[in-house]
């Protein structure tokens, strides 16, 4: 009857995690032989991990990156190009605690997002916040706050995130409004936060599609100077889909 008193006040607290190792020890013969201290421990050491994966699964949940894209499943093997050291380095997430950008550029089908995706995906995994947008969605979302009067709130939302992944970046030349936002954008994350971009256009040809020259000169400071360039090449990994399935 106590244990069920205990229990109940453990869920009330809503401490879940330490209700869920509560419940295994009573049912385990082997927590009878152990002391107090190593008993609590244990409790303490389950509650703790219960937290950090509630944490992680709400940071991946707001993230909006696709389910599949992971480091331990990226595809070395196929030709397109890329540095394996390099992604196997970044997979460590450094480049997010240094506030560094990753630029992905290469044709279509090659992988670009997927690694993006699994590089950041990892980088929540760590204990960092994230959020993936294509670009179109970007600008409309950025153009939808400022006619309903909540621009400054999706701005600051921006700019507290640790992780900004743009994807499909200058496929279309900016709009004057667009450029603004972006380069604010920027401005708002240089040297605090990184960015993550993937295009099918090579880097230099990012000046003209952002439009203004002042104002793609800022954008681009901000971004191609305190970056990390991963340019792919290769046939799409779409006309000889491997048989791992979602591999990239």
């Amino acid at each position: 009857m106590m244990n069920q008193q205990t229990l109940d006040k453990l869920h009330a607290l809503r401490w879940t995690g330490l209700a869920e190792a509560y419940r295994l020890q009573m049912s385990s013969p082997e927590a009878s032989a152990m002391s107090f201290d190593e008993r609590f421990a244990l409790l303490v050491d389950h509650h703790w991990s219960w937290r950090e994966n509630q944490a992680m699964t709400r940071r991946l949940k707001k993230s909006r990156l696709h389910a599949e894209p992971c480091v331990e499943d990226i595809n070395n093997r196929y030709p397109r190009q890329m540095d394996a050291q390099l992604v196997r380095t970044l997979a460590n997430s450094q480049w997010v605690a240094q506030h560094l950008c990753l630029l992905f550029t290469g044709p279509t089908g090659i992988g670009k997002s997927w690694l993006a995706q699994a590089l950041v995906q990892k980088a929540c995994r760590d204990g960092y916040t994230a959020l993936y947008k294509p670009a179109p969605k970007l600008f409309r979302d950025l153009a939808e706050a400022r006619a309903d009067g909540s621009l400054g709130r999706l701005l600051e939302t921006l700019a507290r995130t640790d992780v900004l992944l743009v994807d499909d970046f200058a496929m279309a030349p900016l709009g004057e409004q667009e450029r603004r936002d972006f380069l604010e954008i920027c401005d708002d994350r240089y040297g605090r936060r990184s960015t993550v971009l993937t295009s099918q256009l090579p880097i230099p040809s990012w000046h003209a599609q952002i439009g203004d020259p002042t104002i793609a000169d800022s954008t681009l400071d901000r971004l191609v100077h305190n970056a990390y360039r991963i340019e792919l090449s290769g046939e799409s990994m779409r006309k000889k889909k491997a048989p791992q399935g979602g591999r990239a």
